[in-house]
């Protein structure tokens, strides 16, 4: 039997009209599969207080699901971007809940993208400063989820405290399948896959669903996907297959 994982998407697709309904009736056909959703309105919050009209319009119909964690995306640049700049995007987002009650926006938890693999002491004290930002921003709901994702397995430095999931592995599937990647994800993963995430495109679409069913044993977090290029920005071919293998016992 797999272990039961969580579906990590990045979801970064404009919520025009009807946009987001293959996601929507993905949450509403399965309860008892979570989600943990990435938003990314604007390379990060964007520089207004609340997002647009489409997005206050959708992001509520998320937070209303039991199932449903929303986290907000923000870029780091492997450390070199200010960190007061990155403080100001996660209080942004913490800004979005002023008026949870009535607007239904909100984030649970950010995303931090481009955050580096290789330890070195001022790395894991930039890391540090902006999980803890996170944790201490109030206007953030919820468990606060840090995501940090270096798209590769971390240094065992970085995961002391580390955040509370690492993206371990941000790959193609012709990459994921290499013996390189396979003896190290095997032998020097410092990470109990409870705190693992793993996002693989490009997968052959009669793959999808056996690679699903192997991740779920490594990491409790995945996305994978068939599309070769702009993967986070539409549901690929694979979308429904993906969801089923997620949801398999």
């Amino acid at each position: 039997m797999s272990l039961k994982s969580a579906i990590l998407l990045p979801l970064y697709i404009y919520p025009s009209p009807g946009a987001w309904e293959p996601l929507h009736e993905a949450i509403s056909a399965h309860p008892d599969l979570n989600f943990t959703i990435i938003l990314n309105p604007h390379n990060g919050p964007g520089s207004s207080p609340l997002p647009d009209a489409n997005y206050a319009l959708e992001i509520p119909r998320l937070n209303s699901r039991a199932n449903v964690r929303t986290v907000g995306y923000v870029r780091v640049n492997y450390c070199k971007k200010d960190l007061t700049e990155v403080c100001q995007e996660v209080a942004r987002y913490g800004g979005w809940s002023k008026d949870y009650a009535g607007s239904g926006l909100a984030v649970q938890g950010i995303f931090f993208d481009e955050t580096p693999n290789q330890y070195s002491a001022d790395v894991a004290a930039y890391l540090d400063t902006i999980s803890r930002q996170v944790k201490d921003t109030f206007g953030i709901l919820g468990d606060r989820m840090v995501i940090h994702n270096p798209g590769a397995i971390p240094d065992l430095g970085l995961a002391d405290p580390g955040p509370d999931v690492t993206t371990v592995l941000e790959e193609p599937y012709v990459q994921y399948q290499s013996a390189t990647l396979q003896e190290r994800l095997g032998s020097l993963l410092p990470y109990d896959r409870t705190k693992c995430g793993y996002i693989v495109h490009s997968v052959p679409g009669d793959e999808v669903k056996r690679l699903v069913y192997r991740l779920r044993c490594r990491g409790e977090y995945l996305f994978v996907t068939d599309l070769r290029e702009h993967f986070y920005e539409r549901f690929g071919p694979s979308w429904s297959d993906f969801i089923e293998a997620m949801q398999m016992d």
